[in-house]
């Protein structure tokens, strides 16, 4: 038992929990060419470390491509130097793209979402240009958790995100195969590797409701070990007979049926 250091058990952990979701969700298949959205954070950082290290084993063969958004209107970036070094001792490409955006072109949506979905655009555009199939995000389980409670408590509906995402009007699949990793271990790795801390003062930032849905998820875990796996498993046994979901109107009924002819 004493060759087994905290970061072998780490790795250990960090590697099962990779691989099972790879397998049970079917994330990655032979042949696949990955888009990891490399934002600097420690979840993306921690994504080029371990499909970097899968992308050399037998089974599935995939190749990795990171690339990296800088908003040229934001006033902070991750290290473009790190992030060059950290991708090639990965063994994983990276592709640094410029975009901005106007927050005053549509006053319907927060300056948030605009920046989000800008950077997202980019991506898109790179994974066609880069022929990937699929894009990598690095949500990892307490991610999914926070966004079911989100939801519940702000939206009024049940749901979170998909660990597999077939875009509707797109030609392209998001993937998130950190769904399985718990934050703990991806702060301890950034730990372990001495991650650089994302300098930030973006003037569109402010505390969120989902800062305090954090804040409370892990009270409740310190309080109730094993909720989170509780949560979880919640999101996988869903019984619509129990809960009080109203009859579909005579509307949808008939729209229904005419899809059917």
């Amino acid at each position: 038992m004493g060759k087994y250091t905290a970061e072998t058990r780490l790795w250990y952990r960090l590697e099962t929990a990779l691989k099972k979701a790879v397998r049970e969700y079917r994330l990655i298949e032979d042949g696949d060419h990955l888009l990891i959205g490399l934002s600097g954070g420690k979840d993306s950082l921690a994504l080029v470390e371990l499909l970097g290290r899968m992308s050399r084993i037998l089974r599935p063969r995939f190749q990795v491509t990171a690339a990296h958004v800088v908003m040229e209107n934001i006033p902070y970036q991750s290290d473009l130097d790190f992030l060059e070094s950290h991708c090639r001792q990965a063994g994983v490409g990276l592709v640094v793209l410029r975009t901005r955006f106007d927050a005053a072109t549509d006053s319907r949506k927060s300056p948030c979402f605009l920046c989000s979905w800008n950077r997202r655009k980019q991506l898109f555009q790179a994974a066609q240009s880069l022929g990937c199939q699929k894009l990598v995000l690095g949500h990892h389980r307490d991610d999914f958790l926070e966004t079911l409670l989100m939801n519940m408590f702000f939206q009024g509906s049940i749901q979170a995100m998909a660990p597999s995402l077939q875009m509707d009007n797109f030609p392209m699949q998001i993937i998130r195969p950190l769904c399985l990793v718990d934050e703990a271990d991806l702060e301890a790795l950034a730990r372990l590797r001495q991650y650089p801390a994302q300098l930030r003062s973006c003037p569109y930032e402010r505390d969120s409701n989902r800062t305090a849905v954090r804040e409370m998820l892990e009270m409740m875990e310190t309080r109730f070990p094993g909720l989170k796996d509780s949560l979880w498993a919640s999101m996988q046994h869903i019984y619509p007979q129990y809960l009080p979901i109203l009859p579909p109107t005579e509307s949808v009924l008939a729209a229904v049926k005419e899809a059917d002819l």
